[in-house]
């Protein structure tokens, strides 16, 4: 029977996304191999048809989310887990549950104050959640970069950000910064004496007429000197990329500290995290990065944050530069807004290019209306789902700022 106007929607007023990666964030946990390309199929089903009732999402989260009739049992417990003991939510009256295990745990909803009582760390059902550390996440004072061989590091290097620890996500932190040996060039404003240069200097070239009865016998020509170009990242911080976040900060670490660069972190504002990262202590750097970042894990405004930098007196910094945009194009704005930021950036920048964790995925296609908006004016859309993307991205950097 069709729905009529009236009926409550399940999910009403809740970041799709968010609930999204979230849920497969805790199937993961329990064994169910879910990645990006199903957490991108749950968005989608959740936009085209909003569930009605539990019984609808039930079927609509296990039909993008299973791949394996192995797979039933693990996503059924978790799906329980989370929805059987969770404060109430608008439901139909012909819907129909799926059966609650006796093993299950009570999981809290952010918000309404039984957190403390549940078992569970709680799913991000609000758009803008509170940014509060746990209490009793491991201090990080105890952390060490491991011995690892090359080979170790190109297989860990291959792994998703999710199966790696902390010390190997710095171990890998480590391997980007040495990366970063050649960088994009700009033609500077000096010049000096070549043999190939085209240009012909005029003071050497009199100096020399001198010996010879001030006729320029010896011709000395110059080159301009070559400049580092201006370098710009940005960082998407939000619940839908807390799987990338920890990656992407040691990427922006090695640009800050490297090639000079003015890095930004952004979820619903924008923060710059360029001095927090310069700091010589790898641990110290990311500890006063995550303490600079108090919106992560929250919502997504790209286009507004983008707009946020040009306006800024940091904005003369994307002039004749490269910009880079660490982010899976979900956003909160309109498209239309994001285009129109694209294109006013792409009037000031020397080159853009985006990096999507997603891009990498058999059969992805850019249908996310923030990303499909800001692909026309990107000169390079690039993988990021693993290091070895990263680090394949750092590699081709000075052939892709040097053409268009």
């Amino acid at each position: 029977m069709p729905a009529a106007d009236h009926t409550p929607v399940l999910l009403r007023g809740i970041d799709r996304a968010a609930f999204a990666v979230a849920f497969t964030a805790r199937l993961r946990a329990a064994g169910l191999p879910a990645g990006i390309t199903e957490t991108d199929d749950l968005v989608r089903a959740l936009a085209a048809s909003p569930p009605v009732s539990r019984g609808a999402l039930y079927w609509t989260a296990r039909v993008t989310l299973v791949r394996r009739h192995a797979d039933l049992a693990v996503f059924d417990r978790v799906f329980a887990t989370v929805f059987d003991d969770s404060p109430p939510l608008p439901l139909s009256r012909s819907a129909t549950p799926p059966p609650r295990r006796d093993d299950d745990t009570n999981v809290a909803v952010p918000g309404t104050g039984d957190e403390k009582t549940a078992g569970g760390d709680g799913l991000p059902w609000a758009t803008l959640p509170p940014a509060v550390a746990a209490e009793d996440s491991p201090a990080e004072d105890g952390l060490h970069l491991p011995e690892l061989r090359p080979s170790e590091l190109a297989a860990l290097a291959q792994r998703p950000f999710e199966d790696l620890d902390a010390g190997q996500t710095a171990a890998l932190g480590e391997a980007l910064r040495d990366t970063l040996t050649h960088w994009p060039h700009r033609r500077g404003r000096r010049h000096r004496a070549h043999p190939a240069g085209r240009r012909v200097a005029l003071r050497p070239t009199i100096a020399r007429a001198r010996r010879t009865g001030w006729e320029a016998v010896t011709v000395v020509r110059e080159r301009p000197v070559p400049r580092p170009r201006r370098v710009v990242m940005l960082c998407d911080v939000s619940e839908s990329m807390r799987a990338q976040a920890a990656a992407y900060l040691q990427l922006m670490r090695a640009f800050a500290t490297v090639a000079d660069a003015e890095v930004f972190a952004f979820a619903t504002r924008l923060t710059r995290l360029t001095v927090p990262l310069r700091h010589t202590s790898p641990r110290e750097a990311i500890e006063q990065a995550g303490a600079a970042v108090d919106d992560r894990f929250g919502g997504t405004r790209i286009a507004a944050n983008l707009g946020a930098l040009l306006d800024s007196h940091h904005g003369e910094t994307v002039r004749g530069g490269v910009v880079i945009v660490a982010s899976d194009g979900w956003d909160s704005d309109p498209p239309e807004r994001m285009a129109a930021v694209m294109a006013r950036l792409r009037r000031r920048a020397y080159r853009i290019i985006w990096l999507n964790p997603r891009a990498g995925a058999p059969g992805w296609t850019p249908g996310v209306g923030g990303m499909a908006a800001a692909l026309p004016c990107c000169d390079r859309l690039l993988p990021a789902a693993t290091f070895a993307d990263l680090l394949q991205a750092v590699r081709c950097l000075p052939d892709v700022a040097g053409r268009r």
